[in-house]
């Protein structure tokens, strides 16, 4: 089992066949992800070979020669796909996933960063409305080792495995990915760092909490905002699974700003001791730095949870 991206998901890529979507699309084929197609109106008709050697029959994954469409209706209609991945740059972004959700794609992954934020209160509102759920803006993606990877997260550096992961953080995902390779992954969710992103930390422990392959949680926060004290509330509620924390931000100095556009802090509120003190409240183990994060899972798997 997974949450949201299986070996059966087929995958559109928009924006394919520009240098991101060129470069990604062929990581994602040799991971073995059924991509079925791009989206460019430009170059609608064409295929694009990406000559990878995975995608051959037998090994898994799409033909590495892969049709280009002129919309995601119409890729949609041609090959049953369920996923989107977009590429485009930002100012084209709220149009792309507009035209993804009135489509009626199940699922969109935004990689773009620099989106502004009013274009993704817009498109992550229409695309709820409409039944598509977003993952992202400015986010890694996700991936269910051994079955699909959907966005730019690495595929050799975990396994497919027992654990659940959902980050704000994509560089924080790959680390704990790698430290905790020996034990490996249901799904790894990045969900994106912006003020403003389709799919919550609370979205994904629902859905590793129903996923019954999925053993234990990783969360991984970071300073601004509330969704981390958000969470803490959810799992008092209703993850009976363990939860092992960590927040990005410990030492962040005091009235600096920081790289994230979500990592605002006003007072107490926001900061890494905040978030980590709602999170121990309700029995989340947090680590203080992420080797010490990858330690208290291996502790925890070990006690049996």
């Amino acid at each position: 089992m997974a949450i949201y991206l299986t070996k059966e998901s087929k995958v559109l890529v928009q924006g394919m066949t520009g240098g991101e979507g060129m470069k990604h699309t062929r990581r994602m084929l040799a991971a073995g992800t059924d991509v079925v197609g791009g989206v460019n109106p430009r170059k609608a008709g064409q295929t694009v070979d990406f000559d990878v050697p995975q995608c051959l029959e037998g090994l898994g994954g799409a033909p590495s020669a892969v049709p280009v469409f002129g919309t995601v209706a119409e890729g949609m209609a041609a090959t049953g796909a369920d996923v989107t991945v977009v590429f485009v740059p930002p100012a084209f972004a709220k149009a792309a996933v507009l035209e993804a959700a009135d489509a009626g794609i199940g699922l969109a992954v935004v990689i773009t960063e620099g989106i502004p934020v009013h274009d993704s209160v817009a498109f992550t509102s229409y695309a709820r409305r409409n039944g598509t759920r977003i993952i992202g803006p400015n986010c890694p993606g996700l991936i269910t080792p051994g079955q699909s990877n959907a966005g730019i997260i690495p595929a050799d550096i975990t396994k497919p495995g027992r654990i659940g992961l959902v980050s704000k953080s994509g560089t924080l995902t790959y680390q704990l990915m790698y430290e905790l390779r020996d034990i490996g992954f249901s799904t790894c969710v990045g969900i994106g760092g912006d003020p403003v992103v389709g799919t919550s930390h609370i979205d994904c422990l629902a859905a590793f909490q129903d996923d019954p392959d999925t053993e234990l949680v990783v969360l991984i926060g970071e300073i601004g905002g509330d969704a981390e004290e958000r969470a803490a509330a959810y799992i008092r509620e209703h993850v009976t699974k363990p939860v092992v924390g960590y927040i990005a931000g410990f030492t962040a100095p005091e009235g600096r700003t920081m790289g994230h556009a979500g990592a605002i802090v006003s007072g107490s509120a926001g900061t890494a001791r905040a978030k980590q003190e709602a999170l121990e409240a309700v029995g989340v183990r947090v680590g203080s730095t992420p080797t010490e994060t990858a330690r208290l899972v291996l502790e925890l798997l070990e006690a049996g949870g």
